[in-house]
């Protein structure tokens, strides 16, 4: 019988992912270190999501920030990189979104496989930016998909008004400011399922409540779920062993979690936290991770001087390691 682990680990900015195991010993830890700051020109590296692909490729996203640390509505840039032995060795894959100066870039990429056999997509966001957006001219939500295991992306297509803004056919989300699915892993759920969990400004307040924008034809349309939070952010989904599905939101001080029983539609009234120590507010990640599958993948903002010039770095472990076992 297999015995299958939930593993949430809360750091900062980080994603992800069960792979193949590749050269070095069971108790190992590999670092490798994508970007830094500087390289081609761009000042600032930051946002990852990572992804195993079926094929067992790893694909990482990156925000290219060319001159200013700053969220969008600066000029940002998203890259891919892959990784064909484990993470061992990488190489710059395609440009997914190229900013073209301000107002007019991307970032936030998140990934999810998708039901094609070599099948990935992207959703990322656009334009300008969280707080500017309004419903009449609100931030953008983008996706490509890729059939090839992230080699080749489709044209970029817009799916805001699937969710909200002043093209949306709901006269509530229509009122809605701006909302960004946060980076790092999407979920294709067993019945086929794509979501992403979006963190939504639906007034003029500076808060955001959390909501799934799912898709039951392979992404080709989108709708968008009840309520999962009030005051939460970034947040993350895995599907339980029993079908439900559970919701990781990243809230000041604590973890916060909730629980759909049909596919991520409804949500319970309220989220709860549990016996976790104080968590940062962070985007932080989770996985079912299975014993037999080999080692843990983690792609991270690492700046050891405590500053704002990161590192994207990849770590390469098992679960041995991380238990100190």
């Amino acid at each position: 019988m297999r015995h299958t682990t939930l593993l949430t680990l809360l750091l900062f900015a980080v994603s992800f992912l069960p792979c193949a195991a590749q050269n070095g010993t069971k108790d190992s830890l590999r670092r490798t270190v994508l970007h830094h700051p500087g390289e081609s020109g761009v000042q600032y590296f930051r946002i990852p999501a990572v992804i195993t692909a079926k094929d067992g490729t790893l694909v990482a996203a990156t925000d290219y920030r060319k001159q200013s640390n700053g969220d969008l509505p600066e000029d940002i840039d998203i890259f891919l990189d892959i990784s064909t032995d484990g993470g061992q060795h990488w190489r710059t894959a395609t440009i997914l979104a190229l900013g073209r100066g301000k107002g007019k870039g991307f970032g936030d990429c998140a990934l999810a496989q998708t039901r094609d056999e070599g099948g990935l997509i992207a959703v990322f966001a656009g334009g300008v930016g969280l707080w500017q957006s309004t419903p009449k001219e609100p931030q953008r939500i983008y996706c490509r998909r890729s059939t090839d295991n992230g080699r080749e992306w489709s044209r970029r297509e817009d799916i805001t008004h699937y969710l909200y803004g002043r093209d949306c056919t709901d006269p509530v989300r229509r009122q809605w400011r701006a909302a960004f699915c946060a980076s790092g892993n999407g979920l294709l759920t067993s019945t086929g399922r794509i979501m992403f969990v979006a963190a939504v400004r639906e007034g003029e307040a500076y808060s955001l409540n959390n909501y799934v924008l799912y898709s039951d034809d392979n992404g080709v349309s989108w709708k968008c779920s009840q309520r999962a939070s009030v005051g939460g952010d970034e947040a993350k989904l895995v599907e339980l062993r029993d079908g439900r599905l559970l919701m990781s939101i990243r809230h000041e001080g604590e973890r916060w979690f909730n629980i759909s029983e049909d596919g991520g539609i409804t949500w319970r009234d309220t989220v709860f936290t549990t016996n976790f120590p104080t968590a940062p507010a962070c985007n932080g990640d989770m996985i079912r991770y299975d014993r037999e599958d080999g080692t843990i993948g983690l792609y991270v903002e690492e700046d050891p001087n405590g500053g704002d010039r990161y590192e994207m770095v990849f770590y390469n472990f098992t679960l041995e390691w991380l238990e100190g076992r």
